[in-house]
This record gives C-alpha cells, structure tokens and sequence, in this order.
C-alpha cells in the first residue's frame, strides 16, 4: 500500500521511510505540509498519511482540515505525529480530521498497530465502494444484454435533449425491433431467444461511438441514442446495423439461427420535435412502418 509522510525533519524523515519501506510500503516523501498538501491533490494520491504536526509552511493540522474539506470519495485515513501531550492539543488534531496520533518518540511496534487499523479501514472502504459501484452498474443495465435498461436509455436521451437545445445540435434516436422473435422462442425455445437477444445486442453495441448510447427499450426491442448526429447520417447507421445483424447466422444453444432486424430512425428539432415523448413516437412509427413493408429494412420519420 502506498503511503505518504510529511517531515520537515531530515534525519527523521530518513529513519521513518526506511521503516516503512523494511514493511513493505511504497512511500511516498514530503518534506513539509505544502508539498503534502501538492501530493494530496495529484492523481492516485496514497490513502494513508503520517503527516508531522508542526512543519513550516503549512502544519499537518492544517493538512487534516484541507483535505477533509475536500471531502474525496476515496478516503485518507491521516495519523499525525506529534510531541504534543496536552489532552486540548490533541483533541484539536482529531477535530481537524486526523484519525490517529502518535507522540514522539514511537515504539515501533506501536506505529505498526497503528497503520495496520489504518490499513484495515482503508480496505473495508475500498470495499464498500467497489460493491455500491457493482450495485449502481445492476441497477442501471439489464441483467439479459448487459445494456442500459429501459429508465436509463431514456433517462440518457432526456440528458442529450436538455444538452442539444443548449448547445444548438440534433440528436437522432433508432428504435430497433428483432423480426419474428416470438417465432424463434416458439420454434428454438427460451434459451435460443435469449442468446439471439445477448449477441443482437453486443453486434450494435460494438458499433457504437464512444459517445453514443444503446439500451434494452423491452422484450426485443432497443433504443439507440446518437447525438450530434442528423437525420441522414443516422439513417446511414440503421442501416449499417441492419446489415452488420443480419450479415451471419447467430450462434445459440439451438445451433445456427438467421436473424434479421427492422430499424425506425427520428431526429429532434424537425417538425417540432424537441421532447423524448414526440421523438420516441416518431422513431416508433417509422420502426412500424419498417415492419409493414416487409422487415428487415430502415424507415427514417420525415
């Protein structure tokens, strides 16, 4: 774990890296609360910090309130090392947002102990984190395609509206719909259906630029969400979909299944198309009219 110290003290500087290092610790070294204060504030800046309370510049008291002030979702856990053994001198160091402290001279064991809760929370932290990260990604995909699930795909389209009216530039929507899905449940079966849905939907997801969004609209149906893009040029890309799905035969627990897709594409700010309710309509009658004319084909809304 990486870990960083603040003193001003030279050959205590020295000893105190050479003791972390001997436990294995990447340490990184500050000679006084400013350059502390630089470290805390760069990329990937250590979780866990001896900072000395009285150092020129800016003390590590004033550290402890700095950072807690900028409140990181990353967590520091801070030990202040300090000669300090008046009781209102140390209560001021932990309202400042130091979690532990040391009085100098340490034993060594004892600064052991010490950053090894240090440790012990920073991990549980880190865990927590990562686990509501997992939760976050669940709550916003669908379990099937691994998609943006219906709430978000829209909530995204209301962000790129919002974002267009502001800014002045179109965003273009493409509903897509698997042709005659019922019938391939009906003939493969569930699991047949559900892969033809998994693979469907990495092949669009696969073509999407950086920017762009795609999600599972409901059943067999997905919303793409293009922005900056206009009519024609989003026209251009249902059709490269359309082609790139129905392009191979997909590979299901059934064996080799032909698929093919029906796209309606629609562009805000035509024919006064400015909200998510008129657009998703317009993209959803053209997707009707694609699947009139015979399916497997694009329908752009006029």
């Amino acid at each position: 774990m990486r870990i960083l110290i603040a003193e001003d003290d030279p050959a205590f500087r020295t000893l105190l890296e050479d003791i972390l290092v001997t436990w294995g610790y990447d340490v990184v070294v500050t000679r006084d609360g400013n350059e502390a204060w630089q470290a805390f504030m760069s990329k990937d800046a250590p979780q866990l910090a001896i900072l000395d309370w009285k150092m020129p510049g800016m003390e590590g008291v004033e550290v402890c309130r700095k950072i807690r002030k900028a409140a990181e979702e990353n967590y520091t856990y801070i030990i202040l090392l300090t000669s300090q053994q008046r009781d209102e001198e140390l209560v001021i160091g932990m309202e400042a947002g130091a979690d532990d402290y040391i009085i100098k001279p340490f034993k060594h064991n004892e600064l052991k102990v010490r950053l090894r809760a240090g440790r012990r929370i920073i991990e549980l932290q880190n865990e927590l984190l990562a686990a509501r990260e997992i939760l976050q990604a669940k709550a916003a995909h669908d379990s099937l395609t691994g998609l943006l699930n219906h709430e978000e795909i829209l909530g995204t389209l209301d962000k790129e509206l919002a974002r267009s009216e502001r800014d002045g530039v179109c965003v273009s929507i493409i509903m897509a719909d698997i042709d005659h899905f019922k019938k391939i449940n009906d003939t493969y079966g569930h699991l047949a259906g559900d892969a033809v849905l998994r693979i469907a939907a990495q092949k669009m997801l696969s073509m999407m630029r950086t920017y762009d969004s795609i999600g599972r609209y409901g059943g067999e149906e997905f919303l793409v969400v293009l922005p900056e893009c206009c009519r024609e040029c989003a026209g251009a890309f249902a059709e490269r979909l359309r082609s790139c799905i129905c392009s191979d035969s997909m590979d299901t627990p059934e064996g080799m299944i032909p698929i093919t897709i029906s796209l309606g594409v629609a562009a805000s700010g035509e024919n006064g198309r400015l909200d998510r309710y008129s657009l998703v309509k317009a993209a959803d009658a053209a997707l009707y009219r694609a699947k009139e004319r015979g399916r497997n084909r694009v329908e752009v809304a006029a």
